[in-house]
């Protein structure tokens, strides 16, 4: 067979190799054995200096065209190949629009939280601003300047939790240690009146502990907030009136707010504040025991010996304070019965808020 019939039976071939092909890699394995480094028509350009030189001309010409063809229809397939192959792959990979489809849930910020917040926002909204306790608190913060005496019972190893030093000793005893977790959120009252001069307006959101059992009315970790106001000329009556605003605000303006004399070291005259039972409208059921209020809060002028261990002159300044825990407020607002179920990581629970 001469030179050139040997060409044009291998470009035959080869292009029916091509149409062959069912795939890049079959059709790769083509390109490199006809056109690749060691490939027969590469061969033949190669060999070009062992044809006689009239035939030079022809030979090369007929090579070089055979190399192009080939390489067109190489592309070609190559194109064909690639589409078909994507074509496939989407059709697999398609998904039925038709089908439903999965809810993933989300999370939501806890009911303690908040309800927090809400409370934050509402005395924001008249003027307050937030200051930030510390959790572990000096006694002197805790209760000796809140007007607690010596031998107040709060002070005691059976309520508060004093901090221990590193070897474990019993320095925690009453009386050994001044430093403890705090009780109560009211140690940020008395920072705020050493740091900021009047007129004071602040409220001091944040987590206390107690040495109480957990039962369905305590917990011996909770969330309180407490307030305060300093100013000139500050009333019980301004009290009334911004608790009374808070309570409507909270629980709806439908509810009513009393206020009964309690007492408390850093208050005086101090007051317990009960808002009507939402449930019986006040006219007395289970869960009001039959009185048709509910304890919410516990509040009361600042005790004029506060402000004298912050050098504050009770004689032109006045002020109040009150407190509260975020817990009972949320127990109270949406009628839970134990406190525990805020703590308990039930979803089931919890989703309802």
């Amino acid at each position: 067979m001469s030179l050139l019939a040997s060409i044009e039976q291998q470009e035959k071939e080869t292009h029916a190799a091509i149409d062959a092909a069912s795939s890049t890699a079959e059709l790769d394995e083509v390109r490199v054995r006809v056109l690749g480094k060691k490939g027969s028509l590469t061969a033949l350009l190669r060999g070009m200096a062992e044809v006689a030189p009239e035939e030079r001309v022809t030979i090369g010409t007929a090579v070089n065209a055979a190399r192009d063809s080939l390489e067109a229809a190489l592309a070609a397939r190559k194109t064909t190949l690639e589409s078909a192959a994507l074509t496939q792959r989407i059709e697999a990979e398609a998904l039925d629009i038709s089908l439903p489809g999965r809810a993933h849930p989300l999370g939501t910020q806890h009911l303690i939280n908040r309800l927090t917040e809400e409370i934050v926002e509402v005395f924001r909204g008249i003027g307050y601003s937030v200051v930030e306790g510390t959790e572990v608190e000096l006694d002197y913060y805790n209760f000796t300047a809140l007007n607690y005496t010596d031998d107040h019972p709060a002070r005691g190893m059976q309520d508060t939790f004093y901090v221990v030093d590193r070897s474990g000793d019993v320095a925690a005893v009453q009386g050994e240690s001044d430093v403890m977790l705090r009780t109560q959120t009211s140690g940020a009252q008395v920072h705020a009146m050493e740091e900021q001069k009047p007129p004071i307006y602040v409220l001091s959101p944040g987590r206390v502990f107690r040495r109480d059992v957990a039962d369905p009315s305590h917990l011996p970790q909770f969330t309180q907030i407490e307030g305060l106001v300093v100013d000139k000329s500050i009333t019980f009556g301004d009290l009334k009136g911004t608790l009374d605003f808070f309570c409507k605000q909270i629980f709806g303006p439908e509810r009513k707010t009393r206020f009964r004399p309690h007492y408390f070291p850093f208050t005086e005259p101090s007051a317990e504040v009960d808002v009507s039972c939402g449930i019986c409208n006040g006219e007395g059921c289970r869960f009001c025991k039959g009185t048709g209020w509910l304890e919410i809060l516990g509040c009361g002028m600042v005790d004029p010996n506060v402000f004298g261990f912050v050098n504050i002159d009770p004689e032109e300044y006045s002020g109040f304070a009150f407190g509260m825990g975020v817990e009972r407020i949320a127990c109270l607002k949406y009628n839970v019965p134990d406190l525990r179920m805020l703590l308990e990581g039930d979803m089931r629970f919890l989703r309802q808020f």
